[in-house]
């Protein structure tokens, strides 16, 4: 068990704290402090239990990453209690709120983990009505009560220069109670059919209604959990979608509405079809410049690329690929 109570001064803490917590901003110096005591969040989590107040781990890790503030009278009575449980000075976390420093503001329905303001599905693909049609058409909102914990995706890019498919193994946290379904997306390269497709559900889900709009190639596939969670608990399951109508392939990009856990990509080429260049990229909306460019070497055994997303943001994250 983690030792919390005492004295222990704020120089034995190392410079970079005390600069924090004199500087701020809020996030930064909460993170901070939280990797110098060493203490990983569900343990956060419990301490602050201990004392009568409930908060999340996702909230604890919005706050830590700067992408939601607390804001209501309850979280900010948690905001001192987290300065006791991290050995700080009375009031060094809650001046810094007050001083404005932290991120984005705005509070969330009580009973329910805290949730930051996403990005629109605008804002992300090309062809976002049709997107947004058929998700309304499934009542499913654009916040389907999930954060993402961790999400490792692999793409396969077949001989014919095709994407063939990928597969996805996810972790996910419920931040209101009886969630019990994921609703994944597909975007086919120009040409898909998006009939011929195939949802493929992996462990611990099964597929429920699947919708698809030919002139786009979106698929929309509901994935059905085999239990109804909690807020605060955690889902493993996997899934993917079987592809090859479209036409060549060059990318791949996967867009993000909100703040999560890590990403990680990689992209498998045929070895009878291999690219002259890979890169990662990330971009803040579709329509931006691509931005943080980074060339990927292509593995020799098995032709694979990867790139790894510690903290994703909202925006868009990809790889592409140059044949010639």
């Amino acid at each position: 068990m983690e030792r919390i109570t005492g004295r222990d001064p704020l120089a034995a803490a190392g410079s970079e704290l005390a600069r924090a917590l004199h500087t701020g901003p809020f996030h930064l110096a909460l993170r901070t402090a939280l990797a110098v005591r060493g203490l990983p969040l569900h343990r956060v989590q419990h301490h602050l239990a201990s004392r009568g107040i409930k908060v999340g781990v996702t909230s604890l890790s919005y706050w830590q990453q700067g992408v939601r503030r607390p804001r209501r009278a309850e979280s900010l009575r948690a905001v001192s209690a987290l300065e006791e449980v991290l050995r700080l000075p009375a009031g060094s976390l809650v001046r810094l709120l007050a001083d404005g420093g932290g991120g984005p503001a705005g509070g969330g329905p009580r009973g329910t983990s805290e949730r930051p303001a996403g990005r629109s599905y605008r804002s992300l693909v090309a062809g976002a009505a049709v997107l947004e049609g058929l998700l309304a058409g499934m009542g499913s909102p654009a916040d389907g009560g999930l954060h993402t914990v961790g999400h490792h995706e692999a793409v396969r890019i077949g001989a014919d220069r095709r994407l063939v498919g990928r597969l996805s193994q996810h972790v996910v946290r419920a931040h209101r109670d009886g969630v019990d379904r994921y609703v994944a997306i597909h975007h086919g390269d120009p040409g898909c059919d998006p009939g011929r497709v195939e949802v493929l559900a992996g462990e611990n889900c099964r597929t429920g209604r699947v919708r698809w709009e030919r002139e786009t190639g979106v698929v929309v596939a509901e994935l059905l959990f085999d239990a109804r969670l909690r807020a605060g608990e955690t889902y493993v399951f996997g899934y993917g979608f079987e592809d090859g109508t479209g036409g060549p392939s060059s990318e791949y990009v996967r867009g993000f509405s909100f703040a999560g856990g890590q990403y990680v990509l990689q992209v498998r080429f045929d070895e009878h079809a291999l690219p002259v260049r890979c890169r990662r990229f990330a971009q803040a909306t579709a329509g931006t410049v691509r931005g943080a460019r980074r060339d990927l070497t292509l593995s020799g055994l098995y032709r694979s690329v990867h790139t790894v997303e510690q903290e994703v943001r909202p925006g868009r994250v990809g790889i592409d690929w140059d044949w010639e």
